[in-house]
């Protein structure tokens, strides 16, 4: 079985969410991205304790596709420190990889 990665971010907006999943499955650099309801996050922030509510997003990319996709990720994040967490997936339906790895293949260069 091809390996597969899921990548984990949180932003602060659905709206935003939505942009960052859409422009990586857009890019081939995510096979799907999914976007999840709210989480209550709680977290030290420049020396304050904060409890604010963010929206997950994750996106399930190739190996070879994860530095591109997290890249991606941190240019496009409005955080000044997004969590960007990268889970490598040992075992699952071998035709769902394959279709994660062929989904996430530069579209061909015209010409």
């Amino acid at each position: 079985m091809e390996q597969l990665c899921v990548v984990t971010t949180v932003v602060d907006a659905r709206s935003v969410a939505d942009v960052l999943a859409a422009a990586a499955v857009a890019g081939r650099l995510a096979a799907c991205a999914q976007v999840t309801g709210s989480v209550d996050s709680t977290y030290w922030w420049q020396e304050r304790m904060e409890t604010t509510q963010e929206v997950e997003v994750r996106f399930k990319t190739a190996i070879d596709r994860v530095d591109a996709l997290v890249d991606h990720i941190r240019v496009s994040h409005p955080y000044e420190v997004p969590e960007i967490l990268v889970s490598r997936v040992d075992s699952g339906n071998p035709d769902y990889t394959a279709w994660v790895r062929e989904q996430t293949r530069p579209e061909p260069q015209a010409g």
